[in-house]
C-alpha cells in the first residue's frame, strides 16, 4: 500500500505509451486497455478515499529522496478527492468514447491516458514546480484531443488555447523563478516556512510572484477576465474529451485552494490571504457575466460551457469566501458540478446525432429518434446544474450560502440566486425547442449502450450525491479543517521526513 500513492501517475502513464506505441494495433484491443486502466484508477482512487480519512497526511518521496530537497507526491483528503473524481469522470467520457468518436482521429486512446497523468499529477504533487510540469503534461495532452477529428472549428478554437496556455505557462515559470531566488525552495511546505523569515525587498518579490500564480491559476479556472477561451473551445472539442474538460479547470481552483491555503494563508504574515479580495469579486463577476452568457448562448454546446462557468464563479466565490464552512460548501458542489456538466455534454452531443442539420443549434427541428429517454436525461441534468431540489446542485448552493457572512451575504446570495434563475430559463428554452416544439421524421442515429452509459453514469451521479450527502458533506468537512490546519501538513511533510513517507 506504500506504493499506492504514485500508481494515479504510472497507470496512466504506462498505459498511455503502450498505447501509443501499438496505436496500429486492433481497435476493439487499444479500448479494452483503456477501458480496464481507468476502471483500476476508479479503484485506486477509492482506495486513496478510504486511507485518506484517517485524516493522516502521507508522501511518497521519488527515489527515496526527502524533502524539501526530494520530488515527493502528497496524499490528503484533498488530493485523494480530486483524482478519484477525476478516475470516474474519466470512465464516463470513455464509455461514451468507444461508442465511434474515438475512431475519428489518431491516439485517442493513448493521449486520453496521457492527459489522466497530467491532471493526477497536478492534483498529486507537492512540489510547485511539478506543478507547472504536470500542467504542461495535461496541457499538451489536451492540445491534441481537442484537435481530435480535425475541422475547422476545432482548429480554430485550439489555436487560441494553445496560444493563452503558452502564455499561461511562460508567466508560471517567471513566477517559479522569482519564488525561487528568494525563498531558494519550491518544495510547496519549504516555501511557507521560510516566508515569515524573509526580508522586506524579498516579501514584495514573492507578493509579485503570488499574484503571477494568481493569473495563471486564473486563466486555468478561467477566471474572468480570463475566461473568454473556455466556451468557444469547450464547444469546438468532441463530447467525451468536452466532459473530460470538465475536471480542467477544476485543475486550477484546486491549484489555487492549495497554493493560497498552504502557502500564503493565514500564518504567511505579510502575505497572509493574499488572493482572498481578488478571487472573491472576480469569481462574483465571472458568476454574473457567465449567465449572461448562457442566456445568449444558441448552441446547446456553448451553454453547457457558460453553465461550467457559473460553476467557475461560484466556486471563486467561495474560496474567496475565506471560512472552513465556505471551503467544504464548494468542495461538495465541486463534486456536483464536475460529474453533472460532463454528463451533460455527453448529453447534448446524443441529442445533436438525432436531430439532423440542426445539431446542437438551438432552433426547431425534427422529432428526436427517443425522445423520451433523452428527455428524462435533459430535465434531470436540468434541474441539477440549475441548482434545483431535490438533486445536489441545490444542496451545493444551499451550503454556500450558509456560509456567508452577513456582508458576503448582500452580494452572494443575489448573484448565485439569478445565476441559478439565469440557467434554468435558458434551459427551460432549450428543452421546450427540442423536445416539444420538434415535429418531422425520426431519422437520428439511436443512443446506443456505450453512450448511454456514459451519459447515464455521470448525470446519475446527481441523485446519488443526495442520497449519500451526510457522508459526503462529512468528508468535505474534515476536508476543510485539514486544509486550514497548515502545521499539521507542515509537521507531516518536513518534521517526519525520517519515517519514509508515512507521516
Amino acid at each position: 500500500m506504500q506504493h499506492l500513492i504514485i500508481l494515479p501517475v504510472l497507470l496512466p502513464l504506462f498505459t498511455g505509451v503502450a498505447l501509443l506505441i501499438h496505436r496500429g494495433g486492433a481497435l476493439t484491443l487499444r479500448r479494452t486497455a483503456n477501458v480496464l486502466s481507468t476502471i483500476a484508477l476508479v479503484v485506486v482512487g477509492i482506495l486513496l478515499v478510504a486511507e485518506s480519512t484517517d485524516d493522516t497526511i502521507r508522501y511518497y518521496a521519488l527515489g527515496d529522496w526527502q524533502p524539501p530537497f526530494g520530488i515527493i507526491l502528497v496524499l490528503d483528503r484533498l488530493s485523494a478527492l480530486m483524482v478519484m473524481l477525476t478516475s470516474v469522470l474519466a470512465l464516463g467520457s470513455l464509455l461514451y468514447a468507444c461508442a465511434g468518436d474515438d475512431e475519428q482521429g489518431s491516439n485517442f486512446h493513448g493521449l486520453f491516458q496521457l492527459q489522466l497523468m497530467g491532471i493526477n499529477g497536478a492534483f498529486l504533487t507537492g512540489d510547485i514546480f511539478n506543478l507547472f510540469v504536470f500542467f504542461e503534461v495535461l496541457l499538451i495532452a489536451s492540445y491534441a484531443l481537442l484537435m481530435h477529428g480535425g475541422g475547422k472549428a476545432r482548429t480554430h478554437a485550439g489555436f487560441h488555447y494553445v496560444a493563452l496556455n503558452l502564455l499561461g505557462s511562460m508567466l508560471f515559470l517567471i513566477a517559479l523563478g522569482v519564488i525561487y531566488g528568494t525563498t531558494g525552495t519550491l518544495n510547496m511546505v519549504d516555501i511557507s516556512m521560510a516566508i515569515p523569515s524573509l526580508s522586506p525587498v524579498d516579501l514584495g518579490l514573492v507578493k509579485a510572484g503570488a499574484l503571477l500564480l494568481l493569473i495563471v491559476f486564473g486563466l486555468k479556472a478561467a477566471m474572468l477576465p480570463l475566461y473568454f477561451w473556455l466556451p468557444r473551445a469547450y464547444a469546438a472539442a468532441p463530447a467525451p474529451v468536452a466532459a473530460l474538460f470538465a475536471i480542467m479547470t477544476k485543475v486550477g481552483i484546486y491549484s489555487i485552494i492549495r497554493v493560497y491555503t498552504l502557502i500564503f494563508g493565514e500564518q504567511a504574515g505579510p502575505l497572509a490571504n493574499l488572493a482572498q479580495p481578488w478571487v472573491w469579486w472576480l469569481g462574483l463577476a465571472t458568476l454574473a457575466l457567465a449567465a449572461v452568457g448562457v442566456l445568449s448562448a444558441r448552441d446547446m454546446r456553448t451553454q453547457v460551457a457558460y453553465l461550467i462557468l457559473i460553476s467557475v464563479g461560484t466556486l471563486l466565490a467561495g474560496i474567496g469566501m475565506g471560512s472552513e464552512a465556505a471551503l467544504s460548501a464548494l468542495l461538495f458542489y465541486l463534486i456536483h458540478t464536475t460529474l453533472v456538466s460532463g454528463g451533460l455534454f455527453l448529453l447534448v452531443d446524443a441529442i445533436a446525432q438525432q436531430r439532423g442539420k440542426a445539431g446542437a443549434r438551438i432552433v426547431q427541428s425534427r422529432t428526436l429518434t427517443q425522445p423520451t429517454m433523452l428527455g428524462l436525461m435533459f430535465f434531470a441534468g436540468m434541474i441539477a446544474i440549475a441548482g434545483l431540489p431535490p438533486l445536489s446542485g441545490a444542496f451545493g448552493k444551499a451550503l454556500l450560502l450558509q456560509a456567508a457572512t452577513t456582508v458576503q451575504q448582500y452580494w452572494l446570495w443575489p448573484i448565485l440566486l439569478t445565476s441559478g434563475l439565469a440557467a434554468l430559463i435558458a434551459l427551460s428554452r432549450t428543452g421546450s425547442t427540442i423536445f416539444w416544439r420538434a415535429s418531422g421524421e425520426k431519422t437520428g442515429t439511436t443512443l446506443g449502450p456505450l453512450r448511454a452509459a456514459g451519459a447515464l453514469m455521470l448525470i446519475g451521479c446527481a441523485p446519488l450525491i443526495v442520497a449519500f450527502a451526510g457522508p459526503i458533506t462529512a468528508f468535505t468537512q474534515a476536508t476543510a479543517a485539514q486544509l486550514l490546519d497548515r502545521d499539521a501538513y507542515v509537521q507531516a511533510i518536513i518534521a517526519r521526513g525520517d519515517t519514509g513517507g508515512d507521516a
